[in-house]
């Protein structure tokens, strides 16, 4: 029996190997990730611009927040029920509607006067959102040799750091300027652009119209698939943690000059695309290192950070590790779901950012605890810190019952 070396899967008892489609151009990759970039800006944008988006419906900052919750609703319930009311769909058909809902939330939630219509049209926005991050990468893995997968798939995801890097703060600046409504409809344009750049260069697939919703859904039953969801789930959530509250830190604590607040968000985009790409070429040599080296890591950053809160340059250090630890977990985590999904490749991609949302809000609730109950901020760094060796304590349990189950084999 022949193992994965970089997995230390068998493949041919646990995952399909795919075949890599013969039309890979880098037109394709590039539309990919541009697509990546796109929607990774219409989640992260309105985080910036939530002050002008306030403002223009005379809201408070809390209630304005429940826009930012009901596009998280719409990324967790729309992920499983899209991807498996799509199953007889081929991968690009399916991207091609996704990119039509995606667009039209974003019409939507421009085109609504009241805030309780605009958060429908972020809900409806964020349902597409998981599937498009899942599939996205399918495609990718598909589009090269099997030996070159982690970097297909960190080369798409790396859309979604430099929209942190560039895309966010550009329609932060572009809603300071015009409005959020204009921000929001340049994103809205852009992703038309993607659908068309999908239509004309993504290779066409042939759809399996004999599957069906349950077929998908029974063969996602897997230990290995929940645990390693629930990895994602956990080992994400200390990164925002810190994230959320940031700038909170930046101004009470470290007292730095307002301009310098930016100059933090863009170090911290430039770990996630550092993060990406590092996490994508150590994938392709050896899966587990790089997601244990991930976790850990970034649990060492984040005990760092209650130490350097008064020291800026070793500050904007650890600001850099911090997401470039973290995010270098992301190919790791999609491309073994791919090891394991067998029929389910398409839900199970598309889940993982679902549970990239819940670490979302399970870390931002964390670190809200903390500081409600009157901790320094300091705790934050601890808080995540935990949540990290959480994540790979769940990852070493994974990898334990796979050496079981491969040993009783």
């Amino acid at each position: 029996m022949t193992k994965d070396t970089a997995s230390g899967l068998a493949p041919t008892e646990f995952a399909p190997v795919p075949v890599p489609l013969p039309h890979g151009s880098p037109a394709a990759f590039f539309v990919l990730t541009f697509g990546t970039f796109v929607v990774g800006t219409g989640e992260f944008a309105i985080m910036g611009m939530l002050p002008e988006f306030a403002a223009s419906l005379q809201l408070s900052t809390a209630e304005a927040g429940y826009a930012i919750t009901a596009y998280a609703l719409g990324v967790v319930i729309g992920a499983p029920v899209i991807t498996i009311l799509g199953a007889r769909l081929s991968r690009r058909e399916l991207l091609l509607l996704l990119y039509v809902m995606f667009c039209g939330g974003n019409l939507l939630s421009i085109a609504m006067p009241t805030a309780g219509l605009i958060e429908v049209g972020r809900f409806v926005t964020g349902l597409p959102h998981g599937a498009l991050f899942g599939i996205s990468a399918l495609v990718a893995a598909s589009m090269v040799d099997h030996s070159r997968r982690g970097w297909a798939v960190g080369r798409v995801l790396s859309g979604i750091a430099i929209a942190t890097l560039v895309g966010a703060p550009f329609s932060i600046f572009a809603a300071d300027h015009l409005g959020w409504r204009v921000s929001y409809l340049i994103i809205g344009l852009c992703g038309l652009l993607t659908f068309a750049g999908v239509w004309r260069y993504i290779p066409a697939d042939a759809p399996n119209r004999q599957n069906s919703p349950l077929k998908e859904v029974k063969a996602l039953f897997s230990v290995q698939i929940l645990l390693t969801l629930l990895t994602a789930a956990v080992g994400f959530g200390g990164m925002f943690t810190i994230y959320t509250y940031l700038t909170s830190v930046l101004q009470n604590v470290t007292h730095v000059p307002e301009w310098e607040i930016m100059v933090f968000m863009i170090v911290w985009g430039a770990g996630m695309l550092t993060g990406a790409n590092a996490g994508a070429w150590l994938v392709d040599r050896n899966l587990s290192l790089a997601a244990i080296l991930a976790l850990s890591g970034s649990a060492i950053a984040m005990l760092v950070f209650p130490f350097v809160l008064h020291n800026t340059p070793a500050l904007m250090m650890d600001v850099f590790l911090i997401p470039t630890f973290v995010n270098a977990l992301g190919p790791a985590l999609q491309t073994r779901l791919m090891d394991f999904a067998g029929d389910a490749q398409t839900l199970a991609a598309s889940l993982n950012h679902s549970a990239f949302n819940i670490a979302n809000a399970m870390g931002a609730s964390l670190g809200s605890a903390l500081l409600a109950a009157q901790y320094s901020y300091g705790s934050l760094g601890i808080g995540a810190a935990l949540l990290s060796v959480g994540g790979l304590l769940v990852y070493l349990l994974a990898l334990a019952l796979m050496r079981r189950t491969l040993i009783s084999a």
